[in-house]
């Protein structure tokens, strides 16, 4: 039986839901990154042929923008915000937890400075030499700080963060992105 409100699609999430968008967000990143995994056997076996100097344009795109902006989301607005909550609080072990997956960023911007030069070169269309495990590396790096935000990081800024602060923060967000919420004063 189809209830009130019920649809054949679930609406994506939008910047009135930021928490929903960045758990959305990992899903993206996760498929980023499972097209990595992919590209490095079809790289061996069919070199930088079309699809793989497609696959390397989509994916330098994705983690030079959206998960680049999906970065600066977590640490000028959102952990800011929960980290303010978590000393007023007194709770240690979220504020650990947030100093980690800022350090985890910038093990990924290493770990991405040290794989974009590969995809540059095949998008290009270029057949460069390359370490596999740098892509490992990276891939691994992103699964296990995507783990401690939707386990941890997630649960707890829906648990505290007011609607309000989910306000400010899908606002900041969609401002670093140059989208206009009807609603919001451009001052």
């Amino acid at each position: 039986m189809i209830r009130r409100g019920d649809t054949l699609l679930t609406p994506a999430p939008d910047f009135s839901t930021p928490l929903e968008m960045l758990h959305a967000c990992h899903g993206r990143i996760e498929a980023q990154c499972a097209t990595l995994l992919k590209l490095i056997e079809h790289v061996s076996s069919h070199g930088a042929d079309t699809q793989a100097m497609q696959a390397a344009t989509a994916v330098l795109r994705y983690f030079t923008t959206a998960a680049h902006h999906h970065h600066e989301d977590e640490e000028q607005d959102l952990f800011p915000q929960v980290r303010a909550i978590a000393v007023a609080g007194g709770n240690p072990r979220v504020t650990r937890l947030l100093d980690n997956l800022a350090a985890q960023h910038r093990d990924m911007e290493a770990a991405w400075q040290a794989l974009a030069p590969w995809l540059e070169a095949l998008a290009r269309g270029e057949s460069p030499a390359f370490d596999a495990a740098r892509v490992t590396t990276f891939v691994a790096l992103y699964q296990a700080h995507i783990d401690q935000e939707e386990q941890g990081l997630l649960p707890y800024c829906r648990a505290t963060l007011t609607p309000e602060q989910q306000a400010t923060l899908g606002a900041s967000m969609a401002r670093r992105r140059g989208v206009h919420i009807s609603g919001e004063s451009l001052v």
